[in-house]
């Protein structure tokens, strides 16, 4: 991916709302990154509505609502925004409470390396 590609991918989440930034993740996650993981992500952002990101082997698959996941997310949706817009660090939002992860916190780790 060139470099103009990865601004206009980030440019393009920083703006949308939770709902728009999950409506287009499958198009905007790299097959090789994801490449060797089978796993499900389940992100519930209080104001804004509830994600399931299934993953197998490359494939990523999206769908609103929807139960478990191997690792659960949970944050308030003006949280997600300044994640989004790198005004908040993962790391410190977690480690203050305001993002929640149950299940495999393994997994959570690799979400910066995964959907960017």
């Amino acid at each position: 991916m060139s470099r103009n590609e990865l601004l206009t991918r980030l440019s393009d989440a920083v703006t949308e709302s939770a709902a728009e930034f999950f409506e287009h993740l499958e198009q905007r996650l790299e097959p090789s990154k994801l490449a060797g993981l089978t796993a499900s992500y389940r992100f519930d952002i209080e104001g804004a509505g509830s994600w399931r990101v299934d993953v197998t082997d490359g494939v990523a698959t999206v769908v609103e609502g929807g139960d478990g996941g191997d690792c659960v997310i949970r944050m308030k949706d003006e949280v997600f925004a300044r994640l989004r817009r790198g005004e908040q660090n993962p790391m410190t939002a977690f480690m203050t409470g305001k993002i929640k992860v149950d299940g495999d916190v393994g997994l959570a780790l690799r979400l910066k390396e995964l959907f960017l």
